[in-house]
C-alpha cells in the first residue's frame, strides 16, 4: 500500500472566497468544484505528500494551519500586500534555510508562505 495523495479539508462558510487568495494570488488551479467543496492544486506538477506536527512554528511563532512553498516568496508577498492581505510575521530569512512570511487567508487560517534558500 502506498499513500497517493493527502488533501487538507478546511471547514469554511463559503468556499468561493478561497479563489482570490489561493488561485488568483498563489496560482493554484481549481481542480474540482462541487459548489459545497472546491479543491485547489497543480494538475501538471507532482506535489509531495507531507504532514507536519509541531509545538511551535519556529522562531517562537505560532504553528501555522498551512505551509505553502512557492518559487518566489517575495513575489507572493508583493501580491498579498497588493491585494490587501496583512502579513503577521516576516518576511524573514530563517536560520534553517527558508525565507517566509505568515498571512491569514480569507477564513482566518494562518498560512506560512515559504521558499527554500
Amino acid at each position: 500500500m502506498q499513500v497517493k495523495r493527502i488533501v487538507a479539508n478546511l471547514d469554511v462558510p463559503d468556499p468561493s472566497r478561497a479563489r482570490a487568495f489561493y488561485q488568483d494570488i498563489l496560482g493554484l488551479e481549481l481542480l474540482m468544484d462541487h459548489g459545497w467543496l472546491q479543491t485547489y492544486g497543480c494538475a501538471a506538477e507532482k506535489m509531495t505528500v507531507q504532514l507536519s506536527f509541531a509545538v511551535q512554528g519556529g522562531s517562537g511563532t505560532p504553528v501555522p494551519d498551512l505551509s505553502i512553498e512557492v518559487d518566489d516568496v517575495d513575489e507572493a508577498l508583493r501580491r498579498m500586500r497588493e491585494t490587501g492581505f496583512s502579513v503577521e510575521y516576516g518576511p524573514v530569512d530563517e536560520p534553517w534555510g527558508v525565507r517566509r512570511f505568515y498571512v491569514r487567508d480569507p477564513f482566518g487560517r494562518l498560512v506560512n508562505i515559504l521558499a527554500h534558500a
